[in-house]
This record gives structure tokens, C-alpha cells and sequence, in this order.
């Protein structure tokens, strides 16, 4: 799948956004900030590990517990996260797939969007973690990449 142009970054992000009722420029704002609009960006997360999917042991990790520890694809959806929202797949990495990361991860923005009603920063914030303050105001200046048509 091409995603070097607006044209199919808004194409892919509004179908996506109109599932989950999410605006689709914000939505595609989110993925560069994101990824990039790279669809195999992985991350692995060591903290997250740690503090949320708390590994059987600790000093040997199952390879399940360890992706369930990384962002995957082109809105970075944490293994755990997309397990929490219904994931069902044989495989985390197929969270790389566009359409399937996409999916999850505006499934995951709806969901912090109706948790935080009318605040859009706070949702972003949710959306991340909240580990770094500036995000929310990163993702909100990328919009304008989208809504106005510019590259």
C-alpha cells in the first residue's frame, strides 16, 4: 500500500475515522507524529514491560509478554493495548499492517477521546501515556498538514 501522498493518507485515515468517530485529520496528524507513516515502525518499551505487562519472570520474558511490550505500525498501538481493545490475531507484528493499525489505534484514540469529553489535548495525553508534556500540542500542530492540503 502507498502512503506517500495526502490523497491516500486522508483515503486510509477516513475510513478509519469514520468507523470509530474520530476526526480524520487529527487521526492522520496522530500517525505522523506516530510513525512517521512508516508501517513497520516497532518499538520496544522496557518500562511498559516492567510496569504494566509484569512478566511471569521478570529475568526471561516470554516472546508474547516482550511484544506485548512494543508499539507496532503506523499509530505505534501497544501490544497490550490492542489485546485490551479485542485483539484476537495470531501475531502482534500484524498490528504493522496499515489497515489493521489503523484500526486499533482509532479505536484506542476514540476510546481516550470519550474518557476526556471536551478536551482533545487530555485524550492525546491518554493516548501516549502522558509521559511527555509537549505531545499533545506536537500532534495538534501537524493537523494543518492535512486539513489545508499541504505536504
Amino acid at each position: 500500500m502507498d502512503l506517500t501522498t495526502n490523497d491516500a493518507r486522508l483515503g486510509i485515515a477516513t475510513k478509519w475515522a469514520a468507523k470509530h468517530a474520530v476526526d480524520r485529520y487529527l487521526g492522520c496528524a496522530l500517525i505522523e507524529q506516530e510513525s512517521g507513516w512508516n508501517p513497520f515502525a516497532v518499538r520496544f518499551e522496557p518500562a511498559f514491560l516492567r510496569n504494566y505487562v509484569k512478566p511471569r519472570d521478570p529475568e526471561n520474558p516470554s516472546t508474547r509478554e516482550i511484544t506485548m511490550a512494543c508499539s507496532f505500525g503506523l499509530c505505534q498501538v501497544m501490544g497490550l493495548v490492542a489485546v485490551e481493545l479485542g485483539w484476537r490475531g495470531a501475531f502482534l507484528t500484524e498490528l504493522c499492517d496499515p489497515d489493521t493499525g489503523i484500526d486499533f489505534g482509532f479505536r484506542k484514540l476514540a476510546q481516550c477521546i470519550a474518557s476526556h469529553p471536551g478536551s482533545v489535548e487530555a485524550a492525546l495525553l491518554a493516548y501516549n501515556g502522558g509521559g511527555d508534556q509537549f505531545y499533545a500540542s506536537q500532534v495538534l500542530a501537524r493537523v494543518e498538514h492535512y486539513s489545508a492540503g499541504v505536504s
